[in-house]
């Protein structure tokens, strides 16, 4: 047997119960994964890892995207497994993007924030939007995100212009 695959496959067995060791914490939220779920995931992070030429060692950031949106109002059981491979993605190609300046936790506690906000659980939004202007300003040298574990800085990124219902409802009654 080669070794590479022993090493590999070892790596997987322990990613599958890690992963299974979070459904007590996710069925909270009325969400849970099978052994069958846990082992896509697994090999999906290969796959991901491999496309986008990282490295993971130790445990997998899959336990912890788990942890951080399991209670997302986006996301279903039916739509789990999906988001979770998504989400996946998105993480390490950010990771890359923005030149490994952020933690894993910074670069999730964002990614969460927009998720839920902004993004409204628009993952094409969360990637094409919020991350890539995050990961622009990074590059530029931005450093706000440390302070606050990426928590509460995109308003200062943000350069599309929102609705304001306040606004919104003042105009209205200006109009009647």
């Amino acid at each position: 047997m080669n070794m590479g695959y022993f090493l590999e496959a070892m790596h997987e067995q322990a990613l599958i119960e890690q992963i299974l060791a979070k459904n007590p914490y996710a069925e909270r939220y009325g969400l849970t994964l099978s052994r069958e779920d846990a082992g896509l995931l697994a090999v999906e992070r290969g796959r991901i890892l491999r496309q986008e030429r990282r490295v993971e060692v130790g445990q997998g950031i899959m336990p912890q995207i788990i942890e951080v949106f399991c209670d997302s109002a986006y996301i279903s059981q039916d739509n789990y497994v999906d988001s979770l491979v998504r989400l996946e993605e998105i993480f390490f190609a950010y990771k890359n993007e923005t030149m490994d300046e952020l933690t894993d936790g910074e670069l999730l506690s964002f990614m969460k924030e927009q998720f839920e906000t902004v993004c409204g659980g628009d993952m094409e939004y969360l990637e094409g939007t919020c991350l890539e202007l995050f990961a622009q300003a990074v590059r530029a040298g931005y450093q706000g995100h440390q302070a606050t574990q990426g928590r509460g800085v995109f308003g200062e990124l943000d350069i599309v212009t929102r609705w304001d219902r306040a606004l919104y409802l003042e105009a209205l009654e200006q109009l009647f």
